[in-house]
């Protein structure tokens, strides 16, 4: 019996493995076969691009308007050459052809209808999706010379009535007449007019721009849209022009049974644009830290230079520009809560230049024409791929440098999926465009490339983008194993799900850096030897790759993303199987996720213990804890902390390493600020200096400057030497930051050594060496005392509670 029941069990777990394998080869061939179906549709719809292409010569100049097209092309657009694309495309909406152009942002589309409408006769009505897009467009024709208007909800009657009668005289001028798709579906007069326009042969086309919007697989589906499948049965000889910047296979083959076009002529303009620099930055965790990121980037990289800052919310939008107003810039609000009017003002100033940037929501978008901008900051990252190369594509126009810049952080995505999960390819979209951010080891424009469906070559960037520079100028990122920290995070959301625990993205981070609700804490996940940023895009990892999944819940007010385990998760339980991602992680210990052995280090206060970990942030923190003492008393209650009305600056902060990780890691880890941004000096009351031992050896390198309200100089009893550098060499300062609880004893007396079991409040005290000094701070003073040194130059933080923190050099 025994034998029997033993065989079973060994059975169970061959069963068990062989299991494992196949939904590894499962999931292996799955996606595989998405990959084949995605290469055959490209491969048939590249061939079917080139068939329909080289049925005629459409870039010929044998056609009876080709004199016409070039004449005018000069005279009223003042134009000297047109672009790829842009003369096949006119050729054949002039011959009467339906056609598709995809051309990216600023690469001309709008002229391949302006044009043929200038030299054609008759009336060209465009479809447009947003009001800012036709005031734009109207403007500069206006400035030209050609006659064009254009109908909306904000239209006067006068206007509408001045504009249906010019669409059926025959002796009208009006050549363009701009209108939204909602005016289409919803003013049966109109239709009326444009259909009596028709049968006199003056519509001469229809222009449908950004005609993505038709699919629902599209990025920004509307459902007026669809309204247009009806024009042409309407109007059955006046050929469709479609226009877009984005649109991937699925989505054309979409729109030409939507238009009822299946033979439409397909021309497709290559998506790169050369003189755009693609970067993705870790967006700061505070509001404030975000707009001091901003502000910086506007003020000194793009100094009164015109740009646009796109942001998740109109409530987002106005409070970002009230912050720039408030630091000086001269900022325009623009969403779609405001008036016709508002927006337009807003519109025009930012044109002529009385407003050097724009913060807006995705209401000022598609088709925005003004040559001279030289940045696109995403202040939260766009919803999709097409929605991301759509806005950047508004920088550069002229063909100069131009920046495009998403300001990229984990929690961002929680909010935008809440908005996009009820949208047939919302998550989807929006996974795919979290990928584009973590991605740092492939070319940005190699990403958009395989995204949109076409191949491209990283060397070809020209460094161009972030990731590519940085390859060039510090090699490769690492490709490193997660599974271990995968794992973890499964574990912890297990036992969530176990006690009937939601659990958001912020609450998982806390719960696995060991903060937080203390029942979410697992005991067997320990501490990850990440930088929180680098935790973020693990979790993305995951997220992406369907390891974890969002599980959305509605309130009242709003909803609410949580993350469960994923459709995937049951992979991670496999030995086998392993998760790689190429990363520039900050470790603060092996990348194999073990814990450090204890430290032996000893600092001259506290003997060694076991090291444990620091976060990125933690270590930020000391540090400006160091250089900023009186914030931090008060922030714990100490009160009357005398401080000197003048800083030191100090242009890096930089431990002295043991030895075991280089100075490149260690400025890495201290998070040093970009173009050396300098720190304030702490400003405390000085009562005396202890020499300092490596002064006393005639070290020339230790040197620092200070300033005290009561003597400028610093003329004290130290032998602290100074210079006109005027900031601390980074060799010379080694701050060590001891944080106790001491009780306080009902005695005045501050040294008293009587028994401690009387005591009232708790106060706080705190020691930190600068050039072997000890610097400390009890109840309402700060005093400086000679340091007991022992023979070590080991970099630490010193917590009081006998445990000391190990690795700022590693």
């Amino acid at each position: 019996m025994e034998n029997l029941i033993q065989e079973l069990e060994d059975v169970e777990v061959v069963l068990a493995a062989v299991e494992e394998e196949l939904q590894e080869l499962l999931t292996k061939q799955s996606s595989l076969l998405d990959r084949r179906k995605e290469l055959q549709a490209l491969i048939d719809h590249n061939k079917n691009s080139e068939k329909q292409q080289k049925a005629k010569h459409w870039d010929g100049t044998n056609f009876g308007w080709t004199g016409d097209l070039d004449k005018n092309l000069k005279s009223v657009f003042q134009i000297k050459s047109l672009r790829p694309m842009q003369r096949q495309t006119m050729n054949a909406t002039l011959a009467k052809e339906d056609t598709l152009l995809i051309m990216p942002t600023g690469g001309g589309k709008s002229l391949c209808f302006q044009l043929p409408a200038v030299i054609d006769k008759g009336l060209t009505l465009v479809v447009s999706p947003l009001v800012s897009l036709m005031e734009d467009q109207l403007m500069a024709l206006e400035q030209l010379g050609v006659p064009a208007a254009m109908l909306n909800a904000a239209s006067s009657k006068e206007h509408v009535k001045f504009v249906q009668e010019e669409m059926v005289n025959e002796r009208a001028k009006l050549k363009l007449l701009y209108v939204t798709p909602e005016k289409l579906a919803k003013s049966k007069r109109f239709m009326n007019r444009l259909e009596k326009c028709y049968s006199l042969g003056q519509l001469a086309r229809i222009v449908i721009d950004e005609v993505h919007c038709c699919s629902q697989w599209g990025h920004d589906f509307r459902p007026d849209y669809k309204f247009l499948g009806i024009m042409k049965r309407q109007f059955p000889t006046t050929p469709i022009l479609g226009l877009t910047a984005t649109a991937t296979s699925a989505v054309l083959d979409d729109v030409k049974k939507i238009l009822n076009i299946p033979g439409a002529f397909l021309f497709k303009a290559s998506f790169n644009r050369p003189n755009l620099y693609y970067e993705v930055r870790q967006k700061p965790s505070s509001q404030k830290e975000t707009m001091d990121e901003v502000f910086n980037l506007i003020k000194k990289r793009f100094c009164n230079q015109s740009g646009i800052v796109y942001c998740f919310s109109r409530k987002e939008t106005e409070e970002v520009t009230v912050e720039l107003l408030s630091r000086g810039i001269k900022a325009g609000c623009y969403h779609a809560d405001m008036d016709a009017k508002s927006r337009s003002k807003v519109h025009r100033d930012w044109l002529s230049g009385e407003v050097q940037v724009v913060v807006a929501t995705v209401a000022f978008g598609m088709g925005i024409d003004k040559p001279d901008v030289r940045f696109v900051i995403h202040h939260s990252i766009s919803k999709s791929m097409e929605n991301l190369y759509q806005e950047s594509g508004r920088a550069g126009r002229d063909d100069k440098r131009a920046d495009c810049i998403v300001l990229y952080r984990f929690a961002d995505v929680a909010r935008q999926s809440s908005m996009v999960f009820t949208e047939q390819t919302g998550l989807h979209n929006l996974h795919g465009i979290v990928k584009y951010c973590i991605d740092r080891a492939r070319c940005r424009r190699s990403v958009l490339a395989n995204h949109f469906g076409e191949v491209w070559n990283s060397s070809d960037c020209n460094a161009m983008c972030d990731n590519c520079h940085l390859i060039k100028s510090k090699g490769s990122p690492k490709l490193i194993e997660v599974t271990k920290y995968c794992q973890d995070v499964l574990a912890i959301l297990d036992a969530a799900a176990v006690s009937e625990q939601r659990v958001t993205s912020a609450k998982l981070l806390d719960a696995w850096f060991g903060r937080g609700a203390t029942s979410l804490k697992v005991k067997s996940v320990p501490v990850p030897p990440l930088d929180r940023e680098t935790a973020e895009t693990v979790l993305a990892n995951m997220l992406i790759n369907q390891y974890i999944q969002e599980d959305f819940h509605f309130t009242a007010y709003s909803t609410l993303c949580y993350i469960v385990a994923g459709s995937k998760a049951r992979l991670l339980r496999s030995k086998t199987f392993k998760v790689e991602m190429f990363l520039r992680p900050k470790f603060k210990s092996s990348p194999s996720g073990k814990n450090s052995k204890p430290s032996t280090t000893k600092s001259s206060s506290v003997a060694s213990s076991p090291a444990l970990s620091l976060s990125y942030t933690q270590k930020s923190q000391i540090l400006e804890s160091v250089t900023n003492g009186k914030r931090i008393s008060e922030s714990h209650g100490i009160k009357n902390v005398n401080s000197a009305s003048d800083s030191c600056p100090i242009k890096s902060i930089t431990p002295k390493s043991t030895g075991s990780g280089s100075k490149a890691q260690t400025d890495s880890l201290l998070g040093q600020r970009e173009n050396s941004e300098q720190l304030p000096c702490s400003n405390i009351n000085r009562k005396s200096f202890g020499s300092s031992s490596q002064n006393k050896k005639g070290n020339s390198d230790s040197k620092r400057h200070c300033t005290s309200r009561k003597d400028s100089s610093c003329s004290t009893k130290s032998s602290i030497k100074h210079d006109s550098r005027k900031h601390c060499d980074s060799d010379t300062l080694r701050p060590i930051l001891e944080t106790t609880t001491k009780r306080k004893y009902s005695s005045p007396e501050k040294n008293s050594s009587g028994p401690q079991d009387k005591y009232q409040q708790g106060s706080l005290k705190r020691k930190f060496v600068i050039d072997d000094c000890e610097f400390s701070d009890e109840e309402e003073d700060f005093d400086i005392k000679k340091p007991k040194r022992e023979n070590n130059t080991s970099s630490s933080i010193v917590i009081s509670d006998d445990s000391e923190y190990e690795g700022l050099d590693q």
